[in-house]
């Protein structure tokens, strides 16, 4: 369950990263620059709605014409033969993406005001201006700034005759185009040429179209008396109380029926497209078609010069009940004047012009087929889930498939978002959890299953560690262990100890207080064996067998396992300080040689433990302890070397069960932390013992007598006192070899 857990914690963080982002206008700008280029590049070019075309001037129509390059000096009377032209053909709504803000010839103005007039189907460019309008309290200071808006609208001779006017802003993000707006709200609810445009073809093509958007909609239009066949001022008026009274209408279906606000009519019906053009937000997410040219576009010269001559009369689509849309359109020329980045932008610089921007706002509101991004607060929802699962995925299952999945389940989503995107004009986050969350995910959770599953390793080699030593547990952690290499036979030096009168303080305490005597006692006299390096410790009953191993054998293991053996003996003597009940001091043995280190035992139990006559030996001489009276006791070899520790040789001793006596040392400190008298003591008892070897019972007899009067603790010269005692009372037959000194008990 805490796996669980985990992994939910882990997909938590990842799907935050993602809602957080999403939320800020670093994610937006993200989605726009990374994942809306990644989804429009991934679907390509499509198809542009045949009822729009673009008439477009370009480098070379005023060469063509014979007229001069920039447009502003043209005579406007080659705008009202366009007109003309464009009526022949049967254009539905011609749209000018042109200013006409200054009068210039008069007669020229008239006649293009005539062909205006006489086409009955032209809407005219306003212009949006903005500036900033002082902000005044009532003593007349200035209290900062507001920015205001309003439309200029064309000249009054142009305006008479025009069917529609409207502006055509966009909105700007960076460098780049992304928006364009249905009405402005900053000019009272200003339609805008798309707008215009789109309520000028439906009402030319379908005269029945606002007794249908009535029934269709439930809404109330009785008030809006004002027609389409009126001048621009009464088409304007028409459109903001349409507007009003469907949004009116659909803000009453949510609040008494919770029915949704679009009308349930096919979406490919003029009247759907006004209806939506109507209830849905100003702010729209062009869905482009592709790149420059994607609209047909059809030079301004050809309509022109197609009158006159058919070759170029041929190449002229077919323009019958389209809208056209005029303006600044060269498909080659990178310079061209009122141009916009877009995501089709290429690699020659040519950007998408202003008036195919307003063509494509046209297609969108006719097919109803603008992006449709999901609003803040569901994408981020949807990000939390998707970044739930892949980080809760990679945490969860091993690496060799929590990274394949969660790859796979990171394509899934790319492959359903752009589904979405190319069949249902869906806009869904991309490039935030493909490459932001995916690899958050994939970190965050491969970094949390090594971080928690190296914690558990260690855990688990802790464990062990209190059962085998480290080097094995790590092994068996980490599942790198060789069992080859558990058991072996190495040189050790063999550390033996026991607790005197424990039987004793077994019978004082109850079960529960011994087991904590123990638990204390042994942790303390563990600890100077763990800072010296043992490797192996095994306890048994009251007592601990260790070892300090090595391939060959090696002078700095014994050094070790003699300053452990000190460091022990002072521990347990603090010990005894704080439990009086322990009244005998510790006796440790130290034997170096062979041993075999491994698991022993059968029946399916085993314990790691050292076995070999090195092991038995320290054993046999820490017993010698409660024989002789000392505290730490080894054999001369284990020294062998150690010029820093000071120790007296005690004899040649034959233990109980040994074929072969062995030379023994009882190690008094480290030199150079001996006393004098120290160092005097060893002196004489080393006369005294000599004596003693050569059988010369009454000198080694006084001499012992010395070193106790001053010692009167020192177990060694009691111990071979009393043996004089026996060989001068001859109560104990003399030995054959006096320097050999034979036991007969453990």
């Amino acid at each position: 369950m805490r796996q669980w857990l985990k992994g939910l914690a882990i997909g938590t963080c990842a799907g935050l990263s993602g809602a957080a982002l999403i939320l800020l206008p670093l994610g937006a700008a993200l989605e726009r620059n990374v994942g809306l280029s990644w989804l429009f590049q991934t679907r390509g070019p499509v198809a542009a709605p045949p009822e729009v075309a673009v008439v477009g001037i370009n480098a070379r129509t005023g060469a063509d014409l014979g007229l001069p390059s920039l447009p502003i000096q043209w005579p406007r009377t080659i705008h009202g033969r366009l007109i003309d032209e464009l009526a022949r053909r049967d254009a539905s709504v011609i749209v000018f993406d042109v200013h006409f803000a200054e009068p210039k010839i008069p007669e020229e103005d008239a006649a293009f005001a005539k062909a205006i007039a006489d086409a009955n189907r032209v809407v005219l460019l306003e212009k949006l201006n903005g500036r900033k309008q002082p902000m005044l309290d009532r003593q007349g200071k200035e209290r900062g700034s507001l920015w205001v808006e309003s439309v200029d609208p064309p000249m009054a001779t142009l305006t008479a005759g025009s069917r529609g006017l409207g502006p055509f802003p966009l909105p700007k993000l960076g460098a780049a185009v992304y928006e364009f707006w249905t009405f402005k709200a900053s000019t009272g609810d200003t339609p805008t040429l798309p707008a215009v445009a789109l309520q000028l073809h439906v009402a030319s093509r379908h005269p029945q179209w606002r007794e249908s958007l009535a029934a269709i909609s439930k809404a109330d239009l009785d008030g809006l008396t004002p027609d389409t066949r009126g001048g621009a001022a009464e088409l304007r008026h028409l459109m903001q109380g349409m507007r009003s009274a469907l949004l009116r209408q659909a803000d009453h279906r949510e609040e008494t029926t919770r029915e949704p606000a679009a009308p349930e009519t096919p979406a490919s019906t003029p009247v759907h497209s006004l209806i939506s053009l109507y209830e849905k937000p100003s702010t729209r997410y062009l869905n482009f078609y592709g790149p420059p040219g994607s609209i047909a576009t059809i030079p301004y010269q050809s309509v022109i010069l197609g009158s006159k001559d058919p070759k170029v009369d041929a190449s002229i689509p077919d323009l019958k009940g389209k809208v056209v849309f005029v303006g600044y359109s060269d498909l080659y020329d990178p310079g061209q004047p009122d141009r916009f980045y877009t995501v089709f932008t290429g690699d020659d610089g040519v950007d998408l012009s202003g008036v195919e921007i307003a063509a494509t706002s046209f297609a969108n509101l006719l097919t109803d087929r603008a992006l449709q991004p999901l609003d803040a607060l569901p994408a981020a929802a949807l990000l939390a889930l998707f970044g739930l699962v892949l980080g809760a995925l990679v945490y969860l299952l091993p690496a060799a498939w929590g990274v394949p999945i969660a790859l796979t389940l990171a394509a899934a989503y790319a492959i359903g978002a752009q589904y979405g995107f190319n069949t249902r004009d869906l806009w869904l986050p991309l490039a935030t959890p493909i490459l932001v969350q995916a690899p958050v995910a994939l970190f965050i959770g491969l970094f949390a299953q090594y971080f928690f599953e190296r914690r558990r390793g260690q855990r688990v080699s802790e464990a062990i560690g209190y059962y085998l030593p480290e080097n094995v547990a790590r092994g068996l952690a980490k599942n790198t262990l060789d069992p080859a290499t558990v058991n072996k036979v190495v040189f050790s030096t063999c550390l033996a100890t026991d607790m005197a009168g424990f039987s004793t303080i077994a019978e004082k305490l109850a079960p529960g207080e011994l087991a904590a005597f123990l638990n204390e006692y042994f942790e303390g006299l563990s600890r100077p064996l763990r800072e010296h390096g043992v490797d192996v410790t095994e306890f048994r009953a009251d007592g601990i067998m260790c070892a300090w191993t090595s391939p060959a054998p090696l002078l700095a293991a014994r050094r070790s396992a003699v300053l452990a053996a000190l460091g022990a003996a002072a521990a347990i003597t603090e010990f005894k300080e704080r439990h009086p009940v322990l009244s005998s001091p510790l006796r440790i043995g130290l034997e170096a040689g062979w041993v075999y280190v491994g698991h022993a035992g059968g029946g399916g139990h085993f314990v790691y433990s050292i076995v070999g006559d090195c092991a038995n030996t320290a054993s046999r001489i820490e017993s010698l302890n409660k024989h002789i009276g000392s505290q730490i006791l080894a054999s001369q070899d284990t020294v062998e070397g150690l010029e820093e520790i000071l120790v007296r040789p005690l004899g040649r001793f034959q233990l109980m069960g040994k074929a072969e006596p062995i030379p023994v040392v009882e190690i008094m400190a480290v030199r150079a932390h001996a006393t004098d008298r120290d160092l005097l003591r060893c002196e004489r008892f080393g006369e005294a013992l000599a004596r003693f070897q050569c059988a010369d019972w009454a000198t080694a007899h006084a001499l012992l007598d010395r070193i106790l009067n001053d010692h009167p603790e020192d177990g060694p010269a009691r111990f071979y006192r009393a043996r004089c005692l026996r060989y001068l009372e001859a109560s104990a037959a003399a030995p054959e070899d006096p320097g050999l000194i034979l036991m007969t008990e453990k």
